[in-house]
């Protein structure tokens, strides 16, 4: 008689091991991304110490170290290691970054009076500052005008917090109120707000700057395009990591400047999750809906397979397809449709006809309907049958046995359908290049004026903002680590979404029990 083996099972033998290691190979590449994006990006707040060059012909520049060149590069194989600086002073070099040679340095020092500069225009300034002036007067020479500097830069902020205040509490509303109709007292209002506002402007223009860069050349700046100023060799570990923490902050507040190359992203942030939260919000009761339905109501035949396989196949459509169809239904359809009835005398400019917030969440809500659907799906088929014959049998309807037993049961399986439509819809950018979002668009859809939400309005989302400033910015090396920084934030977003809806999907299973597994 054969000898008869015994099956191993599976916690026998490399079978574990394997998993286990492949479960640990991928934290370790998660947490070797999520490490290098944070070095990139936040490493890029940090005042870097600026280098004074003084190179072997006797030229000199000045700059920060960004990164060394191995020799042999080239195919000729003659050329030496050379270094990366970030020399700024674009408008006096016409470039921002500077090559050099090792063995053409003849020394390198590290001066405490070099002065960097935040322009709006012409980007940073790297140099001396000789001189503060206010109407041709000096207001400081020399060693004084730093501290003349940092007074005169309080100042200016104060002029600009009344500028903004007087834009968003005068002037903005006012304009609104002229937009609706002829009013005479509110066109009185308005040109008082406009003659305000160019006399802080005019405060703001008399400050002028004397700088040098470190060859000798000269340029005046006003005061009024310098956004801060710092000595990043005369600083302190402590004031640098004050610094640091500020520009993080600057940088999560702020909205973005020269071509998305500086400022910061919080009208992308605040678009992102807003977008984020309508799409969960559209697409929830729907997939729920559209599962119980399938699972639930309709005869189990050939039909309702058909059905599911097509759904299955919707989660794999490439999601610029998403993009082609929502631009063609949603946007020229329906949006067009709206205005021809509703916004007919703003035509031909349209009004919902064009990309916007509403069409960018329907049409990213289209693309996750499938995961909703296919995930509370499998929730309901786990489950078991005497749950719903015990209702029934108490005498609850077949509705209120949905309502109050599997609804509740099946709802951690819904916020997974939800988890994974939220990491979806989060990342994705193509279908949005279509339907509405914006370059630069620094005023949230959010404000004070009815109806408070402007689904018409074009957003920032952090996805695109990271595809536009890697491959269509001015200065791709400058706009580098803002990339690493903003996807950094956008990989935390997503991560908070999805722990907000871990947490509430762990609440309803401790409530309503696990279910036992099939």
């Amino acid at each position: 008689m054969p000898r008869v083996l015994p099956r191993r099972r599976w916690g026998e033998g490399p079978w574990p091991w394997l998993a286990a290691g492949s479960v640990a190979l991928s934290l370790l590449a998660l947490g070797a991304l999520l490490l290098l994006l944070a070095g990139r990006g936040l490493g890029h707040f940090w005042p870097a110490p600026v280098a004074l060059v003084e190179l072997e012909n006797g030229h000199r520049l000045a700059g920060e170290a960004v990164k060394e060149e191995p020799p042999g590069e080239e195919a000729s194989g003659t050329r030496g290691r050379e270094r990366l600086y970030r020399t700024a002073n674009r408008d006096l070099d016409a470039g921002s970054w500077t090559w050099v040679a090792l063995e053409a340095i003849a020394d390198v020092s590290h001066p405490s009076e070099l002065v960097v500069l935040e322009r709006r225009r012409w980007g940073d300034f790297i140099g001396r500052l000789v001189a503060v002036e206010r109407d041709g007067r000096a207001l400081g020479e020399g060693a004084s005008a730093w501290p003349v500097l940092q007074a005169r830069l309080d100042a200016l902020q104060a002029l600009r917090d009344e500028q903004a205040r007087l834009r968003r509490e005068s002037i903005l509303p006012l304009a609104a109120r002229l937009a609706a109709g002829p009013d005479a007292e509110a066109s009185r209002e308005l040109a008082l707000a406009n003659a305000r506002r160019r006399a802080l402007q005019a405060e703001a223009d008399r400050d002028r700057l004397v700088l040098e860069s470190v060859d000798g050349r000269r340029l005046e700046q006003p005061l009024a395009e310098v956004v801060r100023a710092w000595r990043p060799n005369a600083m302190s570990p402590l004031e640098k990591l004050a610094a640091w923490g500020q520009g993080v902050w600057r940088f999560l507040s702020e909205g973005p400047r020269a071509a998305n190359t500086a400022g910061g992203v919080w009208p992308a942030i605040f678009g992102t999750v807003l977008m984020v939260l309508l799409m969960s919000v559209l697409v929830t009761p729907f997939g729920v809906l559209a599962a119980v339905y399938l699972n639930e109501v309709a005869h189990q035949g050939r039909l309702t397979r058909l059905v599911r396989i097509a759904v299955r196949n919707l989660a794999g459509v490439p999601s610029i397809v998403y993009g082609v169809f929502g631009l063609g239904v949603f946007v020229h359809g329906i949006g067009g449709s709206l205005d021809g009835w509703f916004f007919e005398e703003a035509l031909p400019s349209p009004t919902f006809g064009t990309g916007g917030l509403l069409w960018a969440s329907l049409t990213l809500a289209l693309l996750t309907l499938p995961v909703v659907i296919v995930a509370t799906e499998e929730g309901l088929a786990r489950i078991p049958d005497h749950q719903r014959e015990g209702a029934l049998a108490l005498g609850a309807t077949r509705l209120e046995m949905l309502a109050r037993v599997v609804l509740p049961m099946a709802a951690p399986a819904m916020l997974t359908g939800v988890i994974l439509a939220v990491a979806r819809a989060a990342g994705e950018v193509a279908p949005l290049m279509l339907v509405g979002v914006a370059k630069l668009a620094p005023q949230v859809p959010v404000d004070g004026d009815f109806p408070f939400l402007h689904l018409d309005r074009k957003f920032m989302h952090l996805g695109y903002h990271i595809f536009d400033t890697a491959f269509h910015g001015g200065d791709v090396q400058a706009a580098l680590p803002l990339v690493y920084a903003t996807a950094l934030l956008l990989v935390l977003v997503i991560l908070v979404l999805n722990l907000t809806a871990i947490f509430l999907r762990h609440h309803l299973k401790v409530r309503h029990g696990a279910l036992p597994r099939v």
